[in-house]
């Protein structure tokens, strides 16, 4: 396993396991013991995934099955907009996190979306922070100039910004941006969530053939190459433990440079954030 350090000193695997959309609770349960197994330190989940007592419960039981201990692992949640209103419903918010997963910290605590009173939520999770309940804090889908603002704002620098970034959305200036304010970012949706064209994967297939490699960890690889975390969700065995298997080999400057020239920008994602019409109906889902 490769790392990252944070800006508040700890080690951040640079793969780990999402589990969003996994709405079965026995599936998840499942899933996430067996990436335990598989190796896997580094776990999302988010409030609004409704999971986050199932990936508790898996911890929990991978710690007592002797796969793990707790220090060894690092879970991340994040606080859903319904939460962002005031500083207090947000410390609430981490509270009723912790209380879903059933555990006494978390490693990271995310601000969902850049939406809502944002800047009130973020003192909440501050409270949460300094009093030790979440070990880092950070934020999710700020763009560079909602970042820029928020850095030069407030008080705790955000550890981590998790984003949409892959070879068809390459986001150059979110990375650029982080890089500058020393956040570190995370993907998500890093093997394109379908936002590609079938065509393109030929690129991706050359070097796969060049590594023996499949695509999806071609996929992956290329966002660790360039410093940023990962987050891969299945729930089969087989490519669970296939996607983890990406630290024997790394892409050349040029094989990084070739497969960024696949990106669509801004059209390749499926989550508008520049949309009214999303931002409404985020602003009006209540969990």
């Amino acid at each position: 396993m490769e790392y990252v350090t944070l800006n508040t000193g700890a080690k951040m695997p640079i793969e780990g396991f999402g589990v969003f959309q996994v709405k079965d609770k026995e599936v998840c349960y499942q899933s996430v013991y067996d990436a335990i197994k598989t190796g896997y330190r580094l776990f999302d989940t988010a409030t609004s995934y409704g999971n986050e007592d199932a990936l508790g419960r898996a911890v929990k039981d991978a710690i007592r099955d002797g796969l793990c201990t707790r220090e060894e692992l690092f879970i991340t949640s994040k606080l859903w907009v319904s939460d962002m209103k005031t500083e207090e419903t947000a410390y609430q918010g981490v509270l009723r996190s912790l209380e879903k997963t059933g555990l006494e910290y978390l490693d990271l605590y995310l601000l969902h979306q850049a939406m809502g009173d944002y800047f009130a939520a973020w003192r909440g999770m501050e409270k949460a922070y300094h009093e030790g309940k979440l070990k880092a804090i950070g934020v999710s889908n700020f763009y560079p100039n909602i970042l820029t603002n928020f850095c030069e704002t407030v008080d705790v620098i955000p550890a981590v910004n998790q984003i949409e970034t892959h070879p068809w959305y390459v986001q150059p200036q979110a990375l650029e941006t982080a890089k500058y304010y020393g956040v570190i970012v995370e993907a998500w949706a890093p093997l394109g969530g379908g936002r590609y064209n079938e065509e393109d994967m030929s690129v991706i297939q050359k070097i796969a053939d060049k590594y023996h490699k499949s695509n999806a960890q071609i996929l992956l690889r290329w966002n660790v190459d360039r410093g940023v975390v990962v987050i891969p969700k299945s729930t089969h065995l087989e490519r669970i433990q296939a996607n983890f298997d990406i630290f024997d080999f790394a892409l050349t400057e040029e094989e990084i440079n070739e497969i960024a020239k696949l990106d669509m920008g801004y059209t390749g994602t499926r989550a508008k954030h520049f949309d009214p019409d999303f931002v409404r109906m985020c602003l009006n889902r209540s969990l």
